[in-house]
């Protein structure tokens, strides 16, 4: 029952997006498409998911033995960005289209502050590994969740009678803002 609060907490109620504000760039970014934020969404899963794994068996395995846990960030960027190149690499190999779809924002899953945070966030928690893996799935299942309702309204938005000074850009950050107050109320409910 422990796991399956934590796993609801960190999808919706503590969303990554709309609570903590990580991944924003990749929210504004790949959300004009629902296509693009759903294979996002998916690349994002597959990283967090075995960067929380790897990093938190790296950090108890590796760096709390040997006296080291200072090398925690460097460690962890290392293997969020060998995972983003073997993602990468992988994704230009097997489905060329999904690769050029995602162009830029795909190696900028590295620098997504969203998947760093995951791997902090299991060690400043004091995560198990199996709290560990249940984050690794909850929170890049919440980005997916909100990144794909955030392009499905900005799909909307493109063809709705917006006044001309908030066209594009400012009635998406109202919108992302409108959405973080629903989250906002859910967290207040549970």
């Amino acid at each position: 029952m422990k796991l399956f609060g934590l796993f609801i907490a960190l999808t919706f109620v503590n969303n990554v997006v709309l609570s903590k504000f990580y991944a924003i760039c990749p929210l504004m970014g790949l959300s004009k498409n629902p296509k693009n934020a759903l294979n996002m969404g998916i690349a994002v899963i597959f990283v967090i998911f075995l960067s929380s794994i790897i990093t938190w068996l790296l950090y108890y395995y590796v760096l709390v033995p040997l006296k080291i846990t200072y090398m925690d960030l460097i460690t962890f960027i290392l293997v969020i960005a060998s995972l983003v190149q073997f993602l990468e690499m992988f994704l230009k190999k097997t489905s060329p289209d999904i690769y050029k779809s995602m162009g830029v924002y795909l190696p900028l899953i590295t620098t997504n502050c969203a998947v760093l945070g995951v791997a902090l966030d299991n060690i400043t928690a004091n995560y198990n590994l199996i709290e560990a893996a249940v984050a690794g799935i909850a929170v890049p299942l919440g980005f997916l969740i909100v990144i794909y309702i955030f392009a499905t309204i900005r799909q909307r938005l493109e063809i709705a009678d917006v006044p001309t000074s908030f066209k594009g850009a400012p009635i998406a950050l109202i919108t992302a803002g409108i959405m973080a107050c629903a989250i906002m109320g859910i967290a207040g409910v549970v």
